[in-house]
């Protein structure tokens, strides 16, 4: 019996609240189907030691990665071509992107491609949007089909796909855009070198307000060629 009692405390000891926080977090991050498809979490709900660059402005609350104030947070690994999904909430006016094919250290939407992450109905931007700033736009570049956006306060979820010259982005299970980055030119009229490149960091793009992620996970295309 007291042996008993002794192996019940140590696992007690090595499933602490953190420990089971993790490990939910972790399991929740994927689906059986994503397990097996070969997807990996990238976000674990307790750390950010897969993450580099503004590590100060993404905070962890309740598992979810906030970010608050903001800055640019990137991924360790360099990808060329996969599949990233994620779920987010805005809050009112929040602004943010995710930076794909991207170098550190520059404006991600110029020198790699931004994936524009912003509440378009919110004061600040109602009816003062360009086409190629809404939300799910490769910003500057390729508009986004809109009306698929969920209200302020609930939780969206979004893919990227890139693979080659195709990048394709579903909100919410809808198609937003789907584009050849051979058959397009730029909408803002401006030089977008990051266009050409083939890899690069992922990166969440903040602007100094509040956005909630959640269940970030890749499957990387590159690593099956």
């Amino acid at each position: 019996m007291t042996r008993t009692l002794g192996v019940l405390a140590a696992w007690m000891v090595v499933l602490s609240p953190a420990t089971w926080r993790n490990v939910s977090a972790t399991e929740a991050c994927l689906t059986p189907e994503e397990k097996e498809q070969g997807f990996v979490c990238l976000f674990d709900g307790a750390s950010l030691d897969q993450w580099q660059g503004d590590t100060k402005g993404y905070v962890i609350e309740d598992g979810v990665l906030v970010c608050k104030p903001g800055g640019n947070l990137y991924t360790k690994s360099e990808y060329g071509d996969f599949v990233f999904r994620f779920e987010f909430k805005l809050a009112p006016n929040a602004n943010n992107g995710v930076g794909i094919r991207t170098p550190m250290g520059c404006d991600a939407a110029y020198c790699g491609m931004e994936i524009q992450i912003l509440d378009d109905t919110g004061e600040n931007y109602r009816d003062k949007l360009q086409p190629y700033q809404y939300h799910g736009s490769i910003y500057g570049v390729v508009p986004a089909k809109r009306g698929h956006l969920k209200p302020v306060g609930e939780w969206n979820s979004e893919e990227i796909f890139c693979q080659g010259r195709h990048v394709r982005v579903t909100l919410n299970g809808t198609v937003i855009v789907d584009a050849d980055l051979d058959k397009v030119e730029p909408m803002d009229h401006r030089d977008h070198p990051g266009l050409a490149r083939e890899s690069g960091y992922i990166g969440f793009l903040g602007h100094g307000t509040r956005v909630e992620f959640r269940k970030i996970r890749i499957k990387d295309l590159s690593a099956k060629k």
